[in-house]
C-alpha cells in the first residue's frame, strides 16, 4: 500500500485532535470535580443522579421544612396543656384550702379572686397560636378555641350529648330569706314563717349558663336512643340511630324561683340563667343509665374568654343582624392535621380543645364561687341584722322579729356554708378528673413528638447516605484525574513532536 505525505499529515492532526480531545475532556472533569458534563456522556451516571436529587430533594424538604415546622407546632400546644396543668393543680389546691372551714371571709374572698383569674386564664391557653394559627381549633386554624370578646350578634342551636353517668346528686339551700323580710312598722307581721332547708336533687349541667328561655323563643329539647328488645341501638332503613323525644314535661324556671331544684314527679326543670336541668326521682332513675342523652338548646350571648359552641358540638349559627344570611351547621368532627414528615408517612401534629380544655373546668369553678358568694351574702345579711339589733333604738316587738330574722340567717348560713363545703370537695374530684383528660392528651402528644423525633433522626441518617450515594455517582477521583490529565498531556505533546517530524519535509526537498 502506497503512504502519501497527505495521508500522514491527515492522520497526524486526527491523532493530535483525538488527544487533544480526551485531554479537554479530562480537564473539564479535573477542574469541575464532575465525571461527566452532560447526559449523552454517560446515561447511566444522569439517570442515577436525576433518582439520587430527587430522594435528596425530598429529605430535605422532610428534614429541614416539614418536621420542624411540625415540631414547632406541638412544642407551642404541649407548652399550653402544660400550662393548663398547671393551673389546675393551682386550682386543686385552692379547693383543698377552700374545704377547711376555719377559712375566714377574706381568706374565702382571696380563693375567689385568684379562682376566677385562674379559670380565666385557662380557657386563654386555649387561643395559642403557631404562626398565626391557633393549634386547638383542628381546621379552622384561622379561629380561635374561645371568644375573644363579648359576641350578642349570633344565635347558636347547640345539640350536645351527654350520659346518664352524667347527672349528678347535689345540694340547695331552699327559703332564703332576706332584710326585706322584716318590717319595723309592722315586726309582728314580719315574713319568716318558712325556714330555710336543704333539698337534694339530681342534676344535670350543660356547657353554658344565660342560655335562651322558651319565652324568649328558644327550644329546649331533650331525647335519647331507641333501644331494642336486647338493649342495644334500634337502627332505621339506612342504618341511623332512632332517637326518642322525652315525652314527660319540661318546665322552664329560674333558679331565684322557690319551686326551682324541686321539681314533680315526671317533670325536669330547665333552669336557663344557670344553664340545669333538673330531674325528678322517677325520671333521673329513667335517665341515670342512659349511654347518650342529646339536650337541644339556643345561647344567643357569649361574653369573652367562654368557648366556642362549634369547636365542641354540634350546631347552628344564624346572624341575628343580616336575617338573609344563611345560616352556618357546624358538624362536630375528628379534625386531624396531619403532616407528611417522611416517604409516604404522615404524622397528626394537633391536638383539639375538645380532648383537653373543656367546659367542665369552668363549670366547675362557677359552682364554687356561687356557694362561696352565696355565703359571703348570708354573712353580710347577718352583719347588718346585728347591727340593727345593737342600735338600742329598737322595740320589744321589733327585737323579737330581729332576733327571730338573726336567728334564720344563720341557720341558712349553716345550710350554704354545708353546700359551699360539698362544692369545694366536689372540686377537687372533678378537677383531678380534668387533670387526667389534660394528662392524657400530652401522653398522647408525646408520644407523638417522640415518633417525630424517631423520623427526624432517620432522615439525618438517610440524608447523609443519599449524599454519599451521590456523591460517588457524580463527583471524580481529583487524584485520579490528575494523573490522568498529566499522562494525556504528555501523549498530547508526544503526538505533537511526531507530527513536526512527519511533516517537515516540504516539495522543495524533492527537487
Amino acid at each position: 500500500m502506497r503512504i502519501t505525505n497527505k495521508m500522514m499529515t491527515n492522520n497526524a492532526l486526527y491523532n493530535i485532535n483525538t488527544n487533544k480531545n480526551s485531554m479537554s475532556k479530562l480537564e473539564q472533569i479535573y477542574s469541575t470535580g464532575k465525571k461527566i458534563q452532560r447526559p449523552s456522556e454517560d446515561p447511566i451516571i444522569a439517570v442515577r443522579a436525576l433518582k439520587l436529587r430527587t430522594n435528596l430533594s425530598e429529605i430535605n424538604q422532610y428534614y429541614e421544612k416539614n418536621i420542624p415546622d411540625a415540631k414547632s407546632w406541638m412544642d407551642v400546644t404541649e407548652s399550653a396543656l402544660n400550662n393548663v396543668n398547671d393551673i389546675l393543680k393551682q386550682m386543686n389546691t385552692y379547693c383543698v384550702q377552700g374545704s377547711n372551714d376555719t377559712l375566714t371571709k377574706e381568706d374565702r374572698n382571696s380563693i375567689v379572686t385568684n379562682l376566677t383569674q385562674l379559670k380565666k386564664q385557662v380557657y386563654a391557653e386555649g387561643n395559642a397560636q403557631y404562626a398565626g394559627r391557633y393549634v386547638f381549633t383542628g381546621y379552622k386554624t384561622d379561629t380561635s378555641l374561645v371568644f375573644n370578646k363579648n359576641e350578642t350578634d349570633y344565635n347558636y342551636e347547640i345539640e350536645e350529648s351527654l350520659t346518664g353517668t352524667g347527672i349528678e346528686s347535689i345540694k340547695k339551700t331552699m327559703n332564703s330569706h332576706d332584710l326585706s323580710d322584716y318590717d319595723p312598722a309592722d315586726p309582728g307581721n314580719s315574713n319568716l314563717d318558712t325556714k330555710p332547708n336543704m333539698v337534694n336533687t339530681y342534676r344535670l349541667q350543660l356547657a353554658y349558663n344565660n342560655l335562651k328561655t322558651e319565652d324568649d323563643g328558644g327550644k329546649i329539647e331533650i331525647s335519647y336512643p331507641r333501644l331494642d328488645a336486647n338493649g342495644d341501638y334500634e337502627l332505621d332503613g339506612d342504618g341511623k340511630v332512632i332517637y326518642d323525644t322525652f315525652n314527660g314535661n319540661i318546665v322552664s324556671v329560674k333558679s331565684t324561683d322557690a319551686e326551682a331544684y324541686q321539681p314533680e314527679d315526671g317533670e325536669i326543670q330547665y333552669i336557663a340563667d344557670t344553664g340545669e336541668l333538673i330531674f325528678s326521682d322517677d325520671v333521673y332513675a329513667d335517665f341515670k343509665n342512659l349511654k347518650e342523652i342529646k339536650v337541644a338548646y339556643e345561647k344567643d350571648s357569649f361574653t369573652e374568654g367562654e368557648l366556642r359552641p362549634e369547636n365542641y358540638f354540634n350546631c347552628t349559627v344564624t346572624d341575628k343582624i343580616d336575617a338573609d344570611k344563611e345560616p352556618i351547621v357546624y358538624t362536630k368532627a375528628n379534625q386531624e392535621i396531619n403532616y407528611e414528615v417522611n416517604f409516604n408517612q404522615k404524622l397528626k401534629i394537633n391536638t383539639q380543645g375538645s380532648d383537653a380544655i373543656t367546659h367542665a373546668i369552668g363549670r366547675c369553678i362557677d359552682d364554687i364561687l356561687d356557694s362561696i358568694n352565696a355565703v359571703a351574702a348570708v354573712e353580710d345579711k347577718i352583719a347588718e341584722t346585728e347591727k340593727m339589733l345593737e342600735s338600742g333604738s329598737n322595740t320589744s316587738e321589733q327585737t323579737a322579729a330581729l332576733n327571730e330574722l338573726l336567728e334564720t340567717l344563720n341557720t341558712e348560713l349553716t345550710l350554704k356554708s354545708e353546700v359551699m363545703q360539698t362544692s369545694f370537695e366536689k372540686g377537687i374530684t372533678k378537677l383531678g378528673k380534668q387533670q387526667n383528660v389534660v394528662n392524657i392528651a400530652v401522653a398522647d402528644l408525646g408520644s407523638r413528638y417522640v415518633r417525630l423525633e424517631l423520623t427526624e433522626s432517620r432522615l439525618s441518617e438517610e440524608q447523609v447516605d443519599f449524599e454519599d450515594l451521590l456523591t460517588n455517582n457524580e463527583d471524580a477521583d481529583v487524584v485520579e484525574a490528575f494523573v490522568k490529565l498529566t499522562s494525556q498531556q504528555t501523549i498530547y505533546n508526544a503526538s505533537l513532536s511526531a507530527a513536526a517530524k512527519v511533516v517537515q519535509n516540504s516539495l522543495l526537498d524533492f527537487l
